[in-house]
C-alpha cells in the first residue's frame, strides 16, 4: 500500500487527475433517461408494434419494481463499456492484473478452489445474518430479500467461471477472499500455506459494507422510479411544489440507480473493486446512524430521538400564498438536489460509502470535499424550515433547530473520517485535499477560517487525522 499523505508536502497548483472521466457517469445518465422513456412511452410503442392487445393493453407504462430493477442495467452497461472500451480501465496497474500473464490451470485451479470456498462461505453468512435480522422481511425490503434470493444461484454459478479466470491474472491472486477461504479449509487441506488475519479482517469489512448497502438501496429502487414513470409533468406544471417534488424524486431516482450500480460493481476487471473498507470504527457509527434500522429510532419525525420536525409542515405551507416564491424556493431545493444527484453521478460505477475505490477530484469535488453531504444537509434546512412551526411553541423551534443541527454534525463526523481513512490509504487524496484547503470554491474559504481559529499552520490535518495509523 502507498505511505500516507505528508502535510509537509508542498500543494500541486493543480488538482491531482480523477481516478473516474466524466464520460462515465453521463453515459450511465444517458441510459437511464433512455429506459424511463422508454418506461413512459410503452403503451405508445406497443401499439405501433402491433402489441396493443392482452397483456400489452392491460400493462400500462412500465412502472413496477423490477422495470425499476432493469433500469440499473441500462445504466450499468454504458457505464461499463466506457470504462473498458474508452477510459481503458482494464489495463491500469491499480487492477493488480497482468493481462499478459497467464497461469497454467493446473497452477491456478487449486487457488481458485480455496476462493471460491471463501466467497461461498461469506455469502452463506450474509444470507444468514439476512434471515436473522426482523426488519428485512418487513415493508419494502421484501423486494429487496426477493431479488437476493433470485439472484443467489445464478451468482453462485457465475462465480465459478469469472474466479477461475481472474486467477490465472492476479498478479496476486491470495486475496482477502483467499485468505479467508484457507481459515475455513485449513493448513491440511492447502498446505503449509497459512492465512493472514489482517488480509481476512479487510475481506470482511469490505463485504459488511456491500451486504448492507446492497439490500437497502435495492429496497429504495421502486418507489421514486414509480413516480416518475406515472407522473403527467404537463399537469403538474400548474403546480409549484408538485411540479419541484417531481423534480427531486427524479434526482433522487438518479442518486439511487446510479449508487446501486456502484455497490453491485465490484470488479477488478473495471478497476471499481473494493480497495479497502473504512477500518476506523467512528467512521462505521457515524454512517450507519444514517440508514435503516439504526436510523429510524434515532432522526426524522414523530418521537424519534433526533426528531426535528415536529409541528413543521414545511416550505409549501410557509409561501403558499405567494406563487413567486413558491417557484424561487422550489428551484432552490431543486439546485440543492441536483448537486447531490451529480455527486453520485461522477462516480459512475464506484460509488460506495465506507470504501476507498479511488480518489474521485472533478465535478463539484473541485468545489468542496462533500459536495453530497453539504447539499442534502442545506436542503434539510430549507425544506422543513425546523425553525417555523404551526404550534407557535419557541421551544419547538429551538429544539428542532438543535436536532437538525446534531444531525448536521453527525454528517461532519462521517466527513473527517473518510477523509482519514482515505489520507492513510492513498497520498493522491492526501494532494487533493491539500489543494481544496488552497483552491476549492468553497472548502478554501471555510479552512481559512478554520485556521484562524484553531490556529494551525497551511494544509495541516488535524490530530486526529495525522494519529491515524496506514494499515
Amino acid at each position: 500500500m502507498s505511505a500516507p499523505y505528508s502535510p509537509d508536502k508542498p500543494a500541486r497548483p493543480t488538482p491531482p487527475p480523477s481516478d473516474v472521466s466524466a464520460g462515465v457517469g453521463l453515459v450511465g445518465l444517458a441510459g437511464l433517461f433512455a429506459w424511463i422513456a422508454f418506461c413512459r412511452s410503452y403503451p405508445e410503442i406497443a401499439d405501433a408494434l402491433g402489441f396493443s392487445g392482452g397483456f400489452a393493453a392491460s400493462r400500462g407504462v412500465l412502472s413496477g419494481p423490477y422495470a425499476a430493477l432493469a433500469a440499473m442495467l441500462f445504466t450499468a452497461l454504458p457505464m461499463a463499456l466506457w470504462s473498458v472500451l474508452v477510459d481503458k480501465v482494464h489495463r491500469r496497474p491499480s487492477t493488480g492484473i497482468d493481462w499478459s500473464l497467464r497461469r497454467p490451470l493446473a497452477e491456478s485451479l487449486p487457488i481458485s478452489v480455496v476462493k471460491l470456498s471463501g466467497l461461498w462461505a461469506t455469502w452463506a453468512l450474509l444470507a444468514a445474518f439476512y434471515g436473522l435480522a426482523r426488519w428485512y422481511w418487513n415493508g419494502s425490503y421484501l423486494f429487496a430479500m426477493e431479488v437476493l434470493t433470485f439472484a443467489a444461484a445464478p451468482l453462485v454459478a457465475l462465480s465459478i467461471p469469472y474466479v477461475i479466470w481472474l486467477d490465472r491474472h492476479l498478479i496476486e491472486p491470495h486475496d482477502g477472499t483467499w485468505q479467508f477461504g484457507a481459515f475455513l479449509l485449513g493448513g491440511g487441506v492447502i498446505g503449509r500455506e497459512t492465512w493472514d488475519g489482517a488480509q481476512i479482517a479487510k475481506h470482511w469489512r469490505a463485504w459488511i459494507i456491500k451486504g448492507f448497502f446492497v439490500a437497502f438501496m435495492i429496497s429504495i429502487l421502486p418507489g421514486g422510479f414509480a413516480q416518475v414513470v406515472e407522473a403527467d409533468p404537463a399537469q403538474l406544471f400548474g403546480d409549484p411544489v408538485q411540479f419541484v417534488m417531481l423534480l427531486v424524486t427524479l434526482l433522487f431516482v438518479i442518486d439511487v440507480q446510479i449508487g446501486t450500480v456502484g455497490y453491485l460493481l465490484t470488479l477488478r476487471p473495471l478497476d471499481s473493486h473494493i480497495r479497502s473498507g473504512n477500518p476506523l470504527v467512528a467512521g462505521w457509527l457515524a454512517a450507519l446512524l444514517c440508514y435503516p434500522p439504526f436510523v429510524w429510532g434515532i432522526i426524522g419525525p414523530d418521537n424519534q430521538v433526533l426528531s426535528y420536525e415536529t409541528g413543521t409542515p414545511g416550505w409549501a405551507y410557509w409561501f403558499v400564498s405567494n406563487e413567486a416564491l413558491l417557484w424561487g424556493w422550489g428551484a432552490l431545493l431543486v439546485v440543492l438536489t441536483a448537486i447531490y444527484a451529480w455527486a453520485t453521478v461522477v462516480f459512475g460505477i464506484r460509488f460506495s460509502n465506507l470504501t476507498y475505490r479511488g480518489v474521485l477530484t472533478h465535478g463539484p469535488y473541485r468545489f468542496t470535499r462533500h459536495p453530497a453531504y453539504l447539499s442534502k444537509n442545506l436542503f434539510w434546512w430549507a425544506s422543513v424550515l425546523p425553525f417555523l412551526v404551526t404550534s407557535g411553541s419557541l421551544a419547538d423551534a429551538v429544539r428542532n433547530s438543535v436536532f437538525l443541527l446534531v444531525v448536521n454534525g453527525i454528517y461532519y463526523w462521517r466527513a473527517r473520517t473518510e477523509e482519514a481513512h482515505l489520507l492513510a490509504e492513498d497520498p493522491k487524496y492526501g494532494e487533493y485535499h491539500a489543494w481544496m484547503a488552497d483552491h476549492g470554491l468553497i472548502t478554501a474559504p471555510l479552512t481559512r477560517l478554520a485556521r484562524l481559529v484553531t490556529g494551525r499552520g497551511p494544509r495541516q490535518p488535524s490530530p486526529a487525522i495525522q494519529a491515524f495509523p496506514a494499515e
